[in-house]
């Protein structure tokens, strides 16, 4: 027996950004040993975005992160909330007056209707970040966690 209800994924981002969005994404981790994961979703199930960024972060094992250096970008696009976590060790060489100011500017183009290209500019500017804090060494670095988009409910 097969299901002919199948659960349709939300359609967030046509291909075409999707596949810029990705290559964001490897072109911020080409620099630095660090990581960086994109969560999108519909819906928060919390009230706190950082919360449940915070929760993706520890369900995708970002933590696991040889130098703690993992970051993630979440986005509930119909509740329009979205967070930044980002691990402890470049939480704390970046400062958080960086991290609030990546948040105001995804903000600021999300306002705009510009999704792709909002976390595009982050992704690359938390690249930049990461390869000042944690440069890449091709000795040792190695790509520990996809660099897919997860897209939630």
């Amino acid at each position: 027996m097969f299901n002919i209800f199948k659960k349709k994924v939300p359609q967030f981002f046509s291909v075409e950004e999707q596949e810029e969005i990705v290559h964001a994404i490897q072109q911020a981790e080409v620099s630095t040993s660090g990581e960086v994961r994109l969560y999108v979703e519909s819906k928060c199930s919390y009230v706190n975005a950082l919360d449940r960024a915070i929760e993706i972060f520890a369900k995708l094992k970002m933590y696991q992160t040889t130098q703690r250096n993992g970051v993630l970008v979440y986005v509930a696009l119909k509740d329009k909330q979205l967070a930044i976590f980002a691990d402890e060790a470049i939480y704390q060489k970046a400062g958080s007056q960086f991290w609030n100011e990546k948040v105001q500017q995804m903000i600021s183009h999300f306002n705009k209707n510009n999704y792709a290209k909002g976390l595009i500019e982050v992704i690359l500017e938390i690249g930049q970040s990461l390869a000042k804090a944690f440069p890449y060494d091709a000795t040792t670095d190695k790509n520990e966690l996809p660099d897919d988009i997860v897209f939630g409910k």
